[in-house]
């Protein structure tokens, strides 16, 4: 007997080639439709980043395109309903748009920047920010504040790329990795894709994490170590490496700031500055001349270490000298800080030596000619194959800017960086180090009517003078960033607009948009309060609020859109035309230069619009000088249109694949009317591949920097010389100890955190909080981190997602509970210094014992995300953001300082301790409880016990 096996009618189906959005991977995907519906979706083998891998995000986000959460029409809050009672009408895009447009065309022709619009992970800031130049508001910024601020900024700072988007570990020659903090959902496929490759090699896998799942649970060796101590661990292997001689010399003399020469005169104005001849060139003591002489030059023996007295007598060292002073000191031995870390001293010093041994002794060359960019020839390439990645478990505290400068100084000490086999920049990456953007920060500008600022809203300062300040000290940004609380925060404070805004401190803002950002709940801190103060009314402003007018942006029902006054349903992203753009987060790989598109492969069966073409709209509308003609006529028709024609310089556009007129330039070359097409002949993605001579060492690869110039990926062709020390640094220092020619704070609290923080070298300190709450009476780190399955509070309203997980639990170590008398699935109460939660536990051994954990975001408030109100989600889910507080705990006589990273203003999510102790008997159920969000106009409030979907109509 045989089976009659029913197979695909291909006959009716469609093949189209897009980029996944259901995490920030940007993977390529194949979707298959059916009747016009999407059937299946599946990787794209022929796509740079996942080779055709896909996750369970990515598979499931047919589920997404058919979500009843989704939003259908643009809404107005109910005239005379309150704000957050959910009660809304539905309304025209065009009267939507007008409502909208008269009100920003206000606010523009009086003062721009009484609009904050801020971002969530939308993939366009390149756009956006562009959007809120040409208002003319300061106030703009993304996810990057509450997210990976820290990261970026400590490379850029540091190495000239970072973390995340701007680097990857060379998989194909690493034998040696390192993975430090990073959770299951970030870079996904990547890694996946990676570490199979280091598997398969030899290589050996190293996990730094509190927690060991994901990733972590095929590691090699797992380092459990307590959450916010990792800058203290890598400080305690740098201290291994120089006690033992173990760096790279070669590497540090020539593409680093190690011979530099640093003045020595404490409690003078100068002190930790370099020394520099008339022309500003930093100097060096040269061996064989036995004289100052530039850093700069190529034919140069520069000492490594020495004290030196320069010529107008003033003492000078070494920056590597400086190094070897602070980090051979006892205190960072590993004897000294493994009880602090909770890693034993016997596993740092190993972990050190086995670094240091595959760096010098395992080391790869491969025959690459190639040149520097002081003319020097070499014939071979070197690589130190130590490769290490990092991201949210060091970015999410207030030490992770230094945290993470520790991990690029052992980098920098392997001389492991940019070569084969180590960490590698990703296009357009490297940059100067800092990159040569400064925020707005003139006043006149800012607040012109009328005028677009001269300079991006966000950039990279190098001294207090690129603060954004008026000429009392007080921050000019609704957020706080670029002020003394937060002089380096070129991602902004997302975290602290709706507090800042409603306490009119610094100022009160008319009207803010936000983006994809649900800012009440999973996205903020403290979200009860943060809720409460959205609703909060003006006592001065009679039936006003503090915020007066909140806009928001969504494609989906979320917590966030019960606040708004103007509901302005987006698209998805099967949906739409998009660009991931080289100006602004790429695809590239180490190996080439990549960026993609999204396009409609699906009909909207909605009245909804996707916010790029809105945000084109509303320039247009409002005449913004880069979107309109001399005549005031619009000079895009639409997104598309724009994404082909806008120029940021001649021949530099959005997309770098198929320019000129004929599409046959790559990287620069003018407008092609017909790029959008070449790019979906393409399957949706372009590559630019680097020769052999330009893979590596770009930092310092004449070739590489000359097509990087010519791309506009940096400005000139000069060597990006890796700053150990940071000059920036100390002058903000400087400044805090009334040491600085310039802007100087007068407040105490803000001298005294630019002070002690802001240290040229990597340093370790205990989190900001911790410092305020009694380690006794909440003996636990808590922490959350996201499910590779799962991202953001996007994906756990997804049907087929939710059936991996529709609870979550708050996990412990096995061991620690039963001394605590708890077992799996007891409710129990969690409780910090700001807030308490009720949940239910599961113990697990692969967890450091005096941390506690949850995966983010599982939580929701019931009706929202098109979720049945009492959904697990709502009744047993919960979220540890109601225990955390976005202010540091009060301090007598302090103004209340924001709860971050005092270098980047970086939100401190994992900053929190709690304590545990069993709920009552009958006490179940997650607490706290928020009252139950209305249904949507259009929402008839039924939920299926059982969903089923199919694409075709005869099943």
């Amino acid at each position: 007997m045989s089976a009659v096996i029913k197979t695909e009618n291909h006959e009716r189906q469609q093949v189209k080639y897009t980029t996944c959005y259901m995490c920030a991977c940007r993977c390529g995907i194949k979707v298959t439709l059916e009747d016009g519906k999407v059937r299946f979706i599946q990787g794209n083998r022929n796509h740079p980043t996942n080779q055709g891998v896909l996750c369970a995000k990515g598979n499931a986000g047919i589920m997404k395109q058919y979500s009843p959460a989704k939003l259908k029409k643009p809404l107005m809050r109910k005239p005379g309903a309150p704000r957050g009672a959910g009660e809304f009408v539905e309304i025209e895009w065009e009267q939507a748009l007008d409502l909208l447009t008269d009100r920003l065309d206000l606010i523009r022709s009086t003062d721009p920047s009484k609009l904050a619009f801020f971002t969530g992970r939308d993939q366009m800031q390149a756009l956006t920010g562009l959007w809120a130049q040409q208002f003319g508001t300061p106030n703009w910024a993304a996810h990057g504040g509450f997210c990976s601020v820290n990261m970026a900024a400590a490379g850029l700072y540091t190495i000239g790329f970072s973390f995340w988007e701007f680097g990857a570990p060379d998989w194909d020659y690493a034998k040696y990795f390192i993975l430090w903090g990073v959770a299951e959902d970030h870079s996904s496929n990547p890694i996946k894709i990676g570490l199979e490759k280091l598997k398969r090699h030899g290589g050996k896998f190293v996990s730094v994490n509190p927690v060991r799942t994901g990733y972590s649970a095929i590691a090699d060796e797992w380092v459990p170590i307590r959450p916010g101590m990792d800058g203290l661990l890598a400080l305690s292997i740098v201290h291994v490496l120089l006690s033992r001689e173990l760096f790279d010399w070669e590497f540090l003399v020539r593409y680093t700031n190690a011979p530099w020469l640093v003045v020595q005169t404490p409690g003078q104005k100068g002190d930790g500055l370099f020394l520099r001849d008339e022309a500003g060139h930093p100097l060096v003591w040269d061996l064989e001349k036995q004289a100052f002489v530039s850093a700069l030059e190529a034919d140069i023996a520069p000492a490594l270490f020495g004290e030196f007295v320069a010529p107008d007598g003033r003492p000078v060292k070494t920056v590597m000298t400086l190094v070897a002073e602070r980090y051979l000191d006892e205190r960072y031995a590993p004897q000294n800080v493994a009880h602090e870390c909770g890693v034993p001293a016997e596993q740092i010093e190993r972990l050190a030596l086995e670094m240091a041994h595959v760096a010098f002794k395992e080391q790869i060359e491969l025959p690459i000619q190639w040149t520097d960019v002081w003319g020097r020839s070499h014939d071979k390439v070197v690589g130190r194959p130590v490769a290490m990645y990092a991201m949210r478990g060091i970015s999410a505290h207030s030490n992770g800017f230094h945290a993470c400068r520790a991990i690029h100084l052992i980098q920098i000490l392997l001389g492991a960086l940019d070569g084969p086999g180590n960490f590698r920049a990703r296009a357009p990456y490297p940059k100067p180090i800092p990159p040569h953007q400064l925020p707005e920060n003139n006043l006149d500008i800012i607040h012109a009517p009328n005028t677009p600022l001269a300079r991006p809203p966000l950039g990279f300062p190098t001294r207090p003078e690129d603060l954004v300040i008026d000429p009392e000290g007080h921050p000019v940004r609704i957020d706080k960033a670029y002020s003394w609380e937060s002089p380096l925060a070129s991602h902004g404070l997302m975290h602290m607009v709706i507090t800042n805004a409603t306490n009119h401190d610094p100022y009160a803002i008319d009207t803010l948009i936000l983006f994809m950002a649900n800012m009440a709940w999973n996205s903020t801190m403290n979200t009860k309060s943060i809720q409460e103060m959205l609703v909060q009314e003006d006592p001065e402003e009679y039936g006003q609020y503090k915020i007066p007018f909140l806009v928001v942006v969504d494609a989906f029902h979320s917590e966030m859109v019960n606040f708004a006054d103007l509901v302005l349903p987006d698209t998805t992203y099967l949906e739409r035309h998009d660009c991931i753009s080289l100006l602004d987060r790429p695809i590239s790989e180490p190996d080439a230069a990549a960026d993609a598109i999204r396009h409609p492969v699906v009909t909207p069966d909605r009245d909804v619009r996707p916010w790029q073409e809105v945000l084109v709209e509303l320039a247009s509308r409002l005449k913004f000088p880069a979107f309109t003609n001399k005549d005031g006529t619009r000079k895009f028709k639409d997104y598309k249109d724009f994404i082909v024609n806008f120029e940021r310089s001649p021949g530099v556009g959005f997309l770098a694949g198929w320019r000129g007129k004929d599409g046959s330039k790559s990287l620069k070359g003018e407008p092609n009317p017909n790029q959008w097409e070449k790019y979906i002949e393409n399957q949706s993605f372009f590559a630019h591949h680097w020769p052999d001579s330009q893979k590596y060492n770009r930092f310092a690869n004449k070739a590489y920097l000359e097509v990087a110039a010519e791309a506009g990926f940096v400005g000139k062709v000069e060597p990006i010389i890796m700053q150990i020390y940071s000059e920036p640094l100390q002058k903000f220092r400087l400044a805090g100890m009334g040491l600085y020619d310039g802007p100087q704070p007068t407040n105490p609290a803000d001298r005294e955190r630019l002070t002690k923080y802001f240290d040229p070298l990597p340093l370790w300190y205990q989190p900001l909080e911790q410092q305020r709450v009694n380690a006794e009476e909440y003996p636990f780190y808590a922490l959350t981190q996201r499910p590779m399955f799962m991202y953001h509070s996007w994906d756990s309203q997804n049907a087929w997602l939710r059936q991996i997980m529709a609870q979550n639990y708050l996990h412990m170590n096995a061991k620690k509970a039963a001394e605590l008398g708890l077992k799996d699935y007891d409710w129990v109460w969690v409780e910090s210094h700001n807030g308490r939660i009720r949940c239910q536990i599961k113990t697990m051994e692969g967890c450091e014992e005096n941390t506690v954990w949850t995966w983010n975001a599982i939580g929701k408030q019931a009706g929202t995300w098109g979720l049945a109100p009492d959904a697990s989600e709502a009744r047993k889910g919960f979220l540890l953001n109601h225990l955390i507080s976005e202010l540091l705990p009060e301090k007598p006589g302090e103004r209340r300082i924001t709860n971050s990273d005092p270098v980047t203003g970086q939100a401190a999510w994992f900053d929190l301790r709690v304590k545990i102790y069993k709920a009552e008997p009958g006490e179940v159920g997650s607490q706290p409880q928020f009252p139950e969000v209305k249904p949507l106009p259009w929402d008839d409030g039924k939920r299926p016990d059982v969903l089923r979907y199919t694409a075709r109509s005869d099943s």
